[in-house]
């Protein structure tokens, strides 16, 4: 009983995280004229100290040997997440939120191009299968943003995707079982790639404050708390389900703008989207009767 509630609890844990990762594109929308390196400075400074808590919670006292133990891998993985952070924000500001989320999507069958690449991993048939669905949903999303004058903010969204997919190719490079010392490091890296870029670009650091408090709502409270939800929870939850529950941020991001801005998507992008979320679905389904080794602990 005490293994099953565990489980119970874990997935409680996943789709709580996924919720709190939904909110960030209304909380992007709701900064108004905030540029993407401003809001991605000032959500990381948010972000960093929440993350060095929970290690250190984590860690017993020495979250510095922790986040050491990273090593190099850590510190490439961060570099990954800068990408990946800076595309996605770029990315919702540029183009629809359900354009940019569903082609975040696409970032576990990255993983799987890069892991077979790079680490010489063996692509499952039903993965091949479920890549070739997803590129067709790819390229009606794409094609819809190129038409709506949006193709920035899709390459942006890619983009992300290939950041994310870096970051975890490399954590199963560097055989990494906690992802938040990396985490962290791609935070503390956030803020100094943003500050050179704001600064040597002579953009202003100054925000109004209801935008400063909104990044750190964003930083600490749903990507933060979130990463911290996401990663107890992966430890009781096999990685393929994981991918399914984590759907739930997909399904909500376009909602919560939807209810609260009267954000709306365009039919192609919809029927994109659902294309792709078919082929992840299918994809995760499947992989749940192999039960690969889990990414993160």
């Amino acid at each position: 009983m005490g293994g099953e509630m565990g489980y119970r609890r874990g997935m409680a844990l996943v789709v709580a995280a996924a919720v709190l990762w939904s909110l960030m594109s209304l909380a992007i929308r709701l900064m108004g004229e905030a540029g993407t390196w401003q809001v991605l400075f000032y959500r990381s400074l948010a972000l960093v100290p929440v993350l060095f808590a929970v290690i250190w919670r984590r860690s017993g006292g020495h979250p510095v040997a922790r986040i050491m133990q990273a090593g190099w891998p850590g510190l490439i993985g961060g570099v990954g997440l800068v990408l990946a952070f800076a595309g996605a924000i770029f990315a919702i500001q540029s183009t629809s939120v359900a354009n940019a989320v569903f082609l975040f999507a696409a970032a576990p069958l990255m993983t799987a191009v890069l892991a077979m690449l790079l680490l010489k991993e063996p692509v499952r048939p039903a993965t091949w299968g479920a890549i070739i669905l997803a590129a067709a949903g790819v390229f009606m999303m794409v094609r819809e943003g190129l038409a709506m004058g949006a193709g920035l903010g899709n390459l942006a969204a890619l983009l992300s995707s290939v950041g994310f997919a870096a970051f975890t190719v490399t954590l199963r490079w560097g055989r990494l079982a906690d992802m938040l010392p990396a985490v962290l490091i791609g935070g503390t890296l956030s803020i100094v790639a943003a500050g050179i870029v704001i600064a040597l670009r002579g953009e202003s650091f100054a925000l109004p404050l209801r935008s400063i408090l909104i990044a750190f709502v964003m930083g600490a409270g749903l990507l933060g708390l979130g990463m911290a939800l996401y990663t107890a929870g992966s430890r009781v939850v096999p990685a393929a389900e994981i991918g399914l529950l984590s759907m739930a941020e997909v399904m909500l991001a376009p909602l919560w703008v939807w209810v609260f801005l009267g954000e709306t998507a365009s039919g192609g992008t919809l029927l994109g989207g659902a294309i792709l979320i078919v082929a992840i679905a299918l994809n995760a389904v499947t992989g749940m009767r192999h039960r690969p080794p889990p990414v993160t602990a």
